[in-house]
């Protein structure tokens, strides 16, 4: 089973680059994208979706028999327990408008429980991965989340989206500066996952979250040592989850601050 889980991970952390590459072509050239609206501050690309397709076509080639959960095509049922789950390009807004803070988002679940996640940042080709109990990494480089223990020391990083009320973030924001905090927030929920892992962000918080965001950083965190609260694996892949994570000794306060704030 370690050695399957491994070879998913490889296999994720080859075709996010890849992907990544086929998402900056695109971010080169911006003049020529098609852009739509799905809503409220929600934009879809040509580039969203002709990765997506990309990122697809390669695991029915290799995994024909597994699930996939994506943002901007249909999920397709599995028959081993396994389900990929992508997000093509997490900060769409950032990268349609020129802002090189965007990625490119792979996990793969087994049986609703996250096995392994990729992270790939292609502007700064970075690339955050790891596997369940197999710890967390940057380009292949261990990396640990904040010894921290007061929102004092760092930022902590804060979605929102239309599925949310603006008044519970607006709230929550308050509380974090009034902790001594500082918020931080560049539109791409995976990429501030990441830098929780990372130790360059306390923690990250939001209300809501679709599986394709938020479970592969939700994995890399646990595995570079922090805490996050636990999605229920029946229901998170579609109906995604609310995200609390923070290095070990942040979490407690960030989980009371929410409390507060985010309806249960």
């Amino acid at each position: 089973m370690t050695d399957d889980i491994d070879r998913r991970e490889q296999f994720a952390i080859e075709l996010a680059r890849r992907a990544g590459e086929l998402g900056l072509k695109y971010f080169r050239d911006l003049e020529s994208l098609t852009i739509e609206s799905k809503g409220h501050q929600d934009l879809v690309s040509q580039a969203d979706r002709e990765v997506e397709l990309f990122i697809r076509a390669a695991i029915a080639a290799d995994y024909p028999q597994d699930g996939i959960v994506g943002e901007e095509h249909a999920s397709v049922a599995g028959a081993t327990g396994y389900d990929w789950v992508i997000d093509p390009i997490d900060g769409t807004a950032n990268f349609v408008r020129g802002i090189p803070a965007w990625c490119v988002v792979i996990a793969c679940a087994r049986d609703g429980e996250t096995v392994a996640g990729v992270i790939h940042e292609p502007s700064t080709s970075e690339t955050f991965h790891g596997r369940l109990g197999g710890g967390a990494f940057v380009n292949g480089r261990p990396i640990r989340t904040s010894a921290a223990t007061s929102l004092e020391e760092g930022s902590v990083g804060t979605g929102f989206s239309n599925r949310a009320e603006a008044e519970n973030i607006a709230v929550l924001i308050k509380k974090i500066l009034a902790e001594g905090g500082v918020f931080f927030r560049n539109a791409s929920g995976a990429l501030m996952l990441a830098y929780v892992a990372s130790g360059r962000l306390l923690g990250y918080v939001e209300e809501h979250m679709n599986a394709w965001d938020c479970l592969a950083g939700m994995l890399l965190i646990e595995e570079a040592g922090g805490t996050v609260l636990k999605a229920d694996r029946k229901t998170v892949l579609r109906s995604g989850t609310q995200v609390i994570t923070g290095g070990k000794d942040v979490f407690s306060k960030l989980q009371a601050l929410c409390s507060d704030v985010f309806p249960a």
